[in-house]
């Protein structure tokens, strides 16, 4: 893992794996703070290294009445003080060209969603921040051809590539996750798990996506027995009134429960 090249980050010898929580979306600075010390104090507890995500906008959205965001700027600017006031690096997704420059200058680590994985201006334009490029596998596209997306990083001069799995689709209204494909994709990045995501079920008739928070726990177990780098978890202390993906995020007050069990999971996977 390329941990110890992100400022800020802990706990870059532990054995553990990584984590990326927060809120699916940055709706004000109280909550994105609220969340930040919670999962903070967990971690720090557990040494497992961290890393705030919050987006400062969401760009792929069903309706066009549903929540986009506070506003850009002012969105990375709370990315930047739960990163100044606590001390954590922060991570968030970009969906245009444009974008890559404007939240450089705010975090740490720069996502590629899923469906634009493939859009070549955007990746490279991410990589030649010189920021840590997390890039979302697409729903469509096998670990194998995750390759090429990785090569687009490194060869726009950056080395500096995870990749993140976060479900395959499964029919119209489901996702997937083939756990065949954490060993394939980590030969070419550091991989991480995004549980949360992969539990969506899309394309509800009402346009509001739905979700299974109730099989987090399996997934992520999954995950950490199959060598899996990092887990992405969207967490709320209020899913139910979270103003984006709240139908599969995990309520921040399980959180130490699940990854106390999965720092037991992994040290025992360790000791063999």
């Amino acid at each position: 893992m390329e941990l110890n090249k992100i400022p800020k980050i802990k706990h870059t010898k532990s054995d553990n794996f990584f984590l990326l929580a927060g809120p699916c979306a940055i709706e004000g600075e109280e909550m994105a703070l609220r969340i930040a010390e919670k999962v903070l104090k967990i971690t720090d507890n557990l040494k497992i290294p961290y890393i705030f995500k919050g987006s400062f906008k969401k760009a792929n959205r069903s309706r066009i009445d549903s929540f986009t965001g506070i506003g850009d700027v002012e969105a990375l600017k709370i990315l930047r003080k739960v990163s100044e006031t606590f001390d954590i690096p922060t991570v968030t997704d970009i969906h245009e060209v444009s974008d890559a420059a404007l939240a450089s200058q705010y975090v740490d680590v720069l996502q590629i969603p899923a469906f634009l994985v493939r859009q070549t201006d955007l990746v490279v334009a991410a990589a030649k921040t010189g920021k840590v490029v997390n890039l979302k596998k697409g729903q469509f596209m096998s670990p194998e051809a995750m390759k090429h997306a990785v090569q687009k990083v490194k060869d726009s001069g950056n080395q500096q590539a995870w990749i993140t799995d976060r479900g395959t689709m499964f029919g119209y209204q489901d996702m997937i996750v083939d756990f065949r494909g954490i060993p394939t994709m980590r030969e070419f990045a550091p991989t991480v798990l995004d549980v949360t995501h992969s539990l969506q079920q899309p394309n509800q008739s009402s346009g509001v996506t739905g979700g299974r928070p109730d099989m987090i726990e399996t997934i992520a177990r999954a995950g950490i027995v199959n060598q899996v780098d990092g887990l992405f978890i969207e967490t709320h202390f209020d899913p139910a009134n979270a103003k984006s993906d709240g139908a599969n995020m995990l309520d921040l007050k399980h959180l130490e429960g699940l990854l106390s069990r999965l720092v037991t999971i992994r040290k025992t996977i360790n000791s063999f």
